[in-house]
């Protein structure tokens, strides 16, 4: 196969590991593949705007781009055709590119986190859920948790509205009335009650240290899920275990959406275990 171009378009990503994910893997699979970080927090890029970006990627000759915050919404009218599941969401993080320049926007976000969940906690029991944070990768999960065994799912929010609106999105895509949103404080009532919790929250991250709730709310019935993957193991999880609780750690998620571009990206069926082991070593 011929050598692979590859982007990310998105603010602030130094840290992110997804590039190494797929350079290494397509090495392996013997496409060289270059990935680049198109930031639009940078100089070059500072000031460009999304389209010109994309119309720039097309160009190029990129095989795909991800896209990762604040345009994962933004995206979605300048691409040719999107799926079923991510017009549905409203929000694309993969963009794979034909070789005629035709653009097909996808979510490996839902994805990516449902097999993840279903990796990490194949046997947790989801009659009910809550979702702390509907912000970033908030729709992705919580779609993924819906239409992945959950029945009633809870999405908490300091701003009750935007819980709420997370909420009829949901509800909307599925086609039942499954998700409702609620304020945030007090949600350890509603953790209490549950059968797992999952935190879409920066809470956890090294510049955002701390919880997204009162921990005391959980017991050894609980499971715990987190987005955060820097570090590993969060403070949440942490007290989770420590309180015998089953947790699902945010690299699950982070590796199995990289899996998936890079297969809608190359059609190459990537190793798992060789791009976890990649992810891991950074």
């Amino acid at each position: 196969m011929n050598s692979i171009l590859l982007g990310l378009i998105g603010e602030g990503l130094d840290l992110s590991r997804t590039p190494a994910m797929h350079e290494a893997e397509g090495l392996a699979q013997g496409a060289p593949t270059v990935y680049r970080r198109i930031d639009t927090l940078t100089e070059r890029a500072s000031g460009r705007e999304l389209k010109t970006l994309l119309d720039a990627a097309v160009s190029s000759g990129f095989n795909g781009v991800n896209v990762t915050h604040p345009y994962k919404q933004a995206v979605l009218p300048l691409l040719d055709e999107v799926s079923s599941q991510a017009a549905e969401l409203g929000a694309v993080n993969t963009v794979v590119i034909s070789p005629e320049g035709k653009t097909t926007g996808h979510n490996t976000d839902v994805t990516g986190f449902a097999r993840g969940l279903e990796e990490g906690l194949p046997n947790a029991h989801m009659d009910t859920v809550v979702q702390v944070g509907a912000g970033g990768v908030g729709n992705a999960v919580a779609y993924s948790l819906v239409t992945h065994g959950v029945n009633t799912l809870k999405i908490a929010d300091l701003d009750p509205t935007r819980a709420q609106a997370l909420a009829d999105v949901i509800n909307d895509a599925v086609g039942r009335e499954a998700v409702v949103g609620v304020d945030a404080r007090g949600v350890e009532d509603a953790i209490a009650t549950a059968n797992g919790v999952v935190n879409a929250t920066p809470m956890g991250m090294l510049a955002h240290p701390g919880t997204a709730f009162d921990v005391s709310c959980l017991t050894a019935e609980h499971w715990v899920g987190d987005v955060v993957y820097m570090p590993i193991e969060t403070e949440l999880l942490k007290a989770a275990r420590a309180r015998g609780c089953e947790t699902l750690d945010g690299t699950r998620m982070a590796i199995h959406q990289a899996v998936d571009a890079f297969r809608l990206f190359t059609g190459l069926e990537p190793d798992v275990e060789r791009m976890r082991k990649t992810f891991l070593s950074l």
